[in-house]
């Protein structure tokens, strides 16, 4: 089954690119652990790394490839010119914007951390690395469009790995840093700027030599507010918009974080084991479910797009909620391992595990969204999810504030998992009752052995945490500490294997003789 084989393609070149996110993280947690230059970097950081998530992951899709698709059908010239026009109007608009972007970086990060105002030094830093980094987003646009070109193709594989590039770039910055005796922090900072925008360019460069092989050398024009482009940008806009929910949430998250000293920090690493499952599941099914939709409604066939709606759910939910069970209940060992070490102490591990824990109870909802919003996508309504994510937004302002003074840090993840499952409910309420989705007897007889899996999984992992909780204590050593977590990992991971084929979860000799076919 194609879908299958790419969600397989998607999420090995998604998986690669997050592993290599975490040996990043890794370092940058060692050299700078959650001094006042860490704090400065990673609001710094989120400024391109949301219009990443934004346009690399999908959401720009949302507008382009059910326009391109449908020109691609008909007359591959046609779409070879909306392409031009769209990459044209695009570069003007975010060249523009970054210029402003560029001027005005002070009242934004007045904007983004306004707690950072009280440590001017931090407050200049941050913007000083926001300027360096922010071109990023010039290179993310481009870099957009061609991916939306080559998964239009069914080409996922390029597209999914160019990301990897800035995970590459930054880990090479950090072990020059190193191998040079590098102990300035605000210089190790000024590097990292320097390598993100570096990465962008090389994306580019990876994406437009991939396009040229199916003839998509797009040719510069001046840029015209044509028809097709008014099109492509009312549906981009809320598009954008609904994509990157989670984006937005985080940044929100980032800027009530600010008010409170190393919290900035914190929220960044949980995030980064947050997005790891949400990157390699939801925003995989995501980019792959889209064009399959968009092609399958514009022949007409709703009953194998309402198929693919199904599976999508049913695959998303498979690897999901053992995964949100897995960091929830494992969140502490996982965080020591990983990050507890350097200027990283044992302080921030229990905190950024809380927040972790807390973050994982959305997990399922997160990932549901990247699911259920090609359903709209494809149908090129847009504007229906962007007021759902709306309403979800409003809804994790009001609790993480509420949240926040009641319990602290911990509060702003809660609202943030709370904010996602309303953005669920609300999502596939209106799908069942305007395009007339239902889940089909093959998703609730499987989604019954999902539950019935994790369960037992669940169980294995409370126990294992417990049993092997010295190991995974700093003192026991770096060996031990990560066979600790293998092991937990492994055997969590073998039980729900077995537990899923035992309950009919799922078959995983016919899901692998499905992405091969």
């Amino acid at each position: 089954m194609k879908l299958y084989r790419g969600f397989a393609t998607v999420g090995a070149m998604t998986v690669l690119s997050r592993v290599l996110g975490f040996v990043r993280d890794i370092f940058i947690a060692a050299v700078l652990g959650t001094s006042y230059v860490a704090d400065a970097f990673f609001v710094a950081f989120r400024i391109p790394n949301m219009f990443r998530r934004l346009f690399a992951e999908g959401a720009f899709d949302a507008a382009f490839i059910p326009l391109f698709a449908g020109r691609l059908q008909a007359d591959p010239e046609a779409a070879r010119n909306f392409a031009g026009q769209a990459l044209s109007g695009l570069a003007v608009v975010l060249v523009a914007f970054t210029l402003l972007g560029e001027i005005a970086m002070p009242w934004l990060m007045l904007l983004l951390a306004p707690g950072f105002t009280t440590d001017p030094e931090k407050f200049a830093l941050a913007v000083l690395l926001a300027r360096i980094a922010l071109p990023y987003l010039v290179f993310m646009s481009v870099v957009a469009l061609y991916s939306g070109i080559l998964n239009a193709f069914g080409r996922f594989a390029i597209a999914a790995f160019a990301p990897t590039l800035l995970n590459v770039v930054l880990i090479a910055v950090l072990l020059i840093f190193v191998a040079w005796g590098g102990s300035n922090q605000s210089m190790a900072g000024v590097a990292l700027a320097w390598g993100i925008a570096v990465s962008g360019l090389l994306q580019v460069l990876v994406v437009v030599a991939a396009a040229a092989k199916y003839g998509m050398r797009l040719a510069w024009s001046r840029p015209q507010l044509t028809p097709d482009m008014r099109r492509l940008a009312a549906l981009a806009v809320p598009g954008v918009i609904a994509g990157g929910m989670a984006q937005i949430t985080i940044v929100i998250s980032t800027i009530i974080a600010t008010l409170q000293d190393r919290v900035v920090s914190w929220l960044y690493y949980a995030d980064r084991l947050f997005q790891l499952p949400l990157g390699v599941i939801g925003v995989t099914i995501g980019v792959v479910l889209l064009p399959t939709l968009s092609h399958k409604l514009r022949s007409g066939d709703h009953a194998a797009a309402l198929e693919s709606e199904n599976r999508a759910l049913e695959f998303a939910l498979l690897l999901t909620l053992p995964a949100a069970i897995a960091l929830f209940l494992a969140a502490e060992p996982i965080m020591r391992v990983l990050f507890e070490r350097g200027a990283f102490t044992a302080v921030d591990t229990k905190a950024t595990a809380s927040m972790l824990g807390a973050l994982a109870l959305g997990l399922p909802a997160y990932v549901l969204i990247k699911v259920l919003h090609p359903s709209f996508f494809a149908r090129e309504d847009t504007k229906t999810p962007m007021l759902y994510a709306g309403i979800s937004l409003a809804a994790n302002v009001v609790l993480s504030l509420m949240l926040f003074l009641l319990i602290g840090a911990t509060g702003i993840a809660v609202a943030t998992a709370l904010a996602g499952w309303i953005n669920v409910a609300l999502l596939i309420a209106e799908l069942s009752r305007r395009e007339g989705f239902a889940l089909d007897r093959t998703f609730h007889r499987r989604f019954a052995g999902i539950l019935a899996a994790c369960a037992a999984m669940g169980g294995v992992v409370f126990g294992l945490v417990k049993i092997l909780g010295p190991g995974f204590a700093p003192e026991s050593g770096l060996i031990v500490q990560g066979a600790s977590l293998l092991a937990l990992v492994g055997i969590g991971l073998a039980t729900y294997l077995g537990a899923a084929h035992l309950f009919g979860a799922a078959r995983f000799r016919d899901l692998l003789k499905d992405i091969a076919a």
